[in-house]
């Protein structure tokens, strides 16, 4: 998947709970910090064409993130900026996964190339994760996925008011829920 369909995925997750707004932001960054080791790909990109070419992308996707190993990282710094909520901890270790799970189901290249997950890794490289099924990154699967989730958002956040932009811009956040809610407004309990 890609990393928006990831931060939905994750916000959605962190919104099980009754969080407060850091540690739902916690949550949420937990889902889509293992692709931190995506941002080698403009840099691949821009140097595709020299001698040596920086193959950063190629060489590290799903290497430095996408393992127990940074997980292990992840879950200490979710449990320290929580301020010891094992709650949000454990929603931070699960949101942490599912973007590994999504990856697994629906990351394949468009020259079938799956991105295997070095599950194990720093420790071993024995156990990489794969699935025969995979669909390919922009398969019609990712898309419908992508919108059910953005309307579960929208949804959740004409309920709750709170939305995602809630960890960039109060303003923002407060726009958003009035926008949705002056266009499908809410009825009173009294109706």
């Amino acid at each position: 998947m890609i990393p928006p369909a990831h931060f939905l995925a994750s916000w959605l997750l962190a919104n099980s709970l009754r969080l407060n707004q850091r540690d739902r932001m916690l949550v949420t960054v937990a889902g889509v910090i293992p692709d931190l080791d995506g941002l080698g790909y403009p840099v691949e990109r821009l140097t595709e064409n020299w001698d040596h070419p920086l193959t950063w992308y190629s060489d590290w996707h799903h290497e430095l993130g996408h393992n127990i190993g940074f997980a292990a990282i992840v879950a200490a710094g979710v449990l320290i900026a929580s301020q010891g909520n094992w709650r949000a901890t454990l929603l931070a270790i699960a949101s942490f996964h599912l973007h590994l799970v999504c990856d697994l189901l629906g990351s394949r290249g468009e020259d079938g190339y799956q991105w295997p997950i070095p599950y194990l890794q720093p420790f071993t490289s024995a156990w990489q994760w794969t699935w025969s099924g995979q669909w390919e990154l922009g398969a019609w699967q990712n898309r419908a996925i992508g919108v059910a989730m953005l309307v579960v958002t929208l949804y959740l956040t004409w309920l709750r008011g709170y939305s995602p932009f809630e960890m960039v811009s109060r303003r923002a956040d407060e726009t958003c829920v009035l926008l949705l809610r002056k266009w499908l407004p809410r009825r009173d309990s009294e109706d």
